[in-house]
């Protein structure tokens, strides 16, 4: 058998580990580099253009360089096998590797042929075995997708009955702000028991169902501080609380927060090609809330026997406008369906009379509770807890009468005074900042006021005139104090206040900011007892009223030339005159007419100073 060197003599382990690393074909840019071995055992190059290409793994190489690259590798894998004794002999010479070459391609060819009739076979294989996963990926995908959704909406509602638990976090942080210990029930030296603390008590623990409420009073009466310390009696379960905002998407977080509801914002549904709830309006996220809140509502109703209680303080901050009216009417829509199902009480908190206003229109089941001034008995019984809470003493029944005088039965008053060591010291403080807000929301300018202002001044008019008015009823009182209810403020019909302000659009700003107040038998008096101070040392000023007429003469003037239009002629300005004259067919002249300005009795006077 000839050797790959073209010699008939074996090739040795020795000879091919000598071998040089196969050098880059360069044929095909048509030049052949062939390696011929030397009888000292190192190899020659020589030149070859003519060598026959064919074509390898490799670009296009020769007929030369093939052979020598398989017995290379035939050479390296028997050197490896055979260890140190040497390899044997390459298994083929040039013409048996082309017979064997061309006998395997043969039975290739042969085999192909012969399996030419099931050419389709293979292929619909593969397109089955495609079509099948595909289908698992998909089934796989919607099944955990499903699996995903179902677990979701089931988890919203864990989470929604959780927030509705004891130990809602809401009532711990309204409790710190009041001062509360939620553990520790409050006891009547600290808080004043109020008259209607047992209604409220009943509202929020459940049994007192089948309306919706709605609390309405002044700033600081208490109003909050009853709803609190009747959830702090049941530790806030199946209680929910959150403060009202003008803005709607403020309102939807905190009612999200409220509830433990989270919009869908935390869903991934999208990773399996489950496409959430659409992006829409914070009323729209609202009324979603209610809805997974009612599927709550029916769970609990069945389990426990009680509705819901979910509490909207500050209902007045929302604006009056077509987003507050729209965010109010659904509320009162949710509130009347559970209330007349039993699922959940709805009790809304307002310092404002237009918010009984506008639930008045399509109230049915709604109930309306006036949180008032405390007595003077009670008044002073509070004032005198708080003192030795406090202080560790007991006032005289001389200053805590004089407190009363000052402030009323307010107790955000109240807790002002009975945390100041001089009581009698900030109950004058209160009087002056009062009179000190009232003066600088309404105050007039009088008859020199320019004409720019005048839009502030109707304002500021109006409520003087509805002050003045308040003062003199008060005159026209028989009884203005009581020995035990204490101060009997002046009031006024609203009908009759808006009449008497020539203005209904001014009162509800009034209201707003405080200075007057409109109960829910729509009356109209001073907001508090140092607001109608105020009004007294206001409008028993020297020249007050003379200063108001003024004001509202000015006023007048202004809106009567606004209304005026005045046309003048400049010819007859300085005794300027005009001549008119008839003529007849003929062109003859048969009448003159002169027209001149006559100087008016002020002119006259005026001359005549001069």
């Amino acid at each position: 058998m000839k050797s790959w060197l073209g010699s008939s003599a074996p090739l040795s382990l020795s000879s091919t580990r000598s071998l040089p690393p196969p050098a880059q074909c360069l044929c095909i840019r048509a030049i052949h580099i062939s390696f011929n071995p030397t009888p000292s055992g190192r190899f020659s190059s020589s030149h070859s253009s003519s060598s026959r290409l064919i074509q390898s793994r490799r670009p296009w190489i020769c007929n030369d360089c093939a052979k020598r690259r398989a017995q290379v590798r035939w050479a390296t894998l028997q050197t490896t096998n055979a260890g140190p004794q040497g390899g044997p002999n390459l298994p083929f010479n040039d013409e048996e590797g082309e017979e064997n070459g061309r006998s395997k391609n043969e039975k290739k060819g042969g085999k192909g042929k012969q399996n030419g009739d099931d050419g389709w076979g293979p292929t619909a294989f593969k397109m089955f075995e495609s079509a099948l996963t595909t289908f698992a990926s998909i089934a796989i995908l919607g099944a955990v997708g499903y699996s995903y959704t179902r677990y979701y909406k089931w988890n919203v509602l864990r989470k929604m009955e959780n927030a509705f638990k004891p130990g809602d976090p809401v009532l711990d942080l309204a409790a710190r702000g009041k001062e509360m210990d939620k553990v520790n029930l409050p006891d009547e030296t600290h808080w004043v028991t109020r008259d209607d603390q047992e209604k409220i008590d009943a509202i929020v623990n459940g049994t007192r169902t089948g309306a919706y409420h709605l609390l309405i009073g002044e700033k600081g009466t208490g109003k909050s501080s009853m709803l609190i310390d009747a959830m702090a009696k049941i530790d806030g379960e199946g209680v929910a609380m959150l403060e009202a905002h003008a803005d709607l998407e403020i309102f939807r977080v905190r009612l999200g927060k409220a509830l433990d509801f989270e919009y869908h914002e935390d869903n991934i549904g999208s990773l399996f090609s489950i496409r959430g709830p659409r992006d829409a309006s914070a009323l729209l996220d609202i009324e979603r809330a209610f809805n997974k809140l009612e599927k709550v509502a029916l769970r609990r109703r069945d389990k426990v026997g009680r509705p819901l209680v979910i509490i909207i303080n500050s209902a007045h901050l929302l604006r009056d406008d077509d987003d507050g009216r729209d965010l109010l009417e659904l509320i009162q829509q949710r509130a009347e369906q559970w209330a007349a199902s039993n699922l959940a009480t709805m009790i809304i908190n307002s310092d404002d009379y237009w918010v009984y206003e506008r639930l008045k229109q399509l109230a049915t089941r709604m109930e309306v509770t006036a949180i008032m001034d405390l007595s003077k008995q009670k008044a002073m019984q509070a004032l005198k807890r708080f003192r030795l809470k406090y202080y560790n003493e007991e006032p005289s029944l001389s200053v805590l009468e004089q407190v009363y005088d000052k402030v009323g039965g307010r107790l955000n008053y109240l807790n002002r005074v009975a945390r100041n060591p001089n009581m009698l010291k900030v109950c004058d403080d209160i009087n002056h900042k009062e009179k000190t807000w009232f003066l600088n929301q309404c105050w007039i300018l009088g008859e020199e006021m320019d004409d720019d202002v005048m839009d502030q001044q109707k304002y500021a008019s109006a409520a003087m005139v509805l002050a003045k008015a308040l003062v003199d009823r008060e005159k026209d009182m028989t009884k203005t104090y009581d020995p035990e209810l204490g101060h009997i403020l002046p009031q006024i019909p609203l009908h009759e206040a808006r009449q008497i302000m020539t203005r209904a659009d001014f009162i509800q700003s009034y209201d707003h900011i405080n200075i007057f107040t409109i109960d829910s038998n729509a009356m109209v008096r001073a907001d508090s007892v140092p607001m109608q101070n105020a009004f007294r040392e206001v409008c028993s000023q020297e020249g007050f009223e003379e200063f108001l007429e003024a004001t509202l003469d000015r006023i007048s003037a202004i809106e009567s030339l606004g209304r005026t239009r005045e046309i003048t002629i400049k010819d007859l300005w300085n005794k300027g005159k005009y001549h008119f004259s008839t003529t007849n067919a003929r062109g003859n002249v048969e009448r003159k007419v002169t027209m001149e300005v006559e100087a008016g009795k002020e002119e006259e006077e005026e001359e005549a100073e001069r």
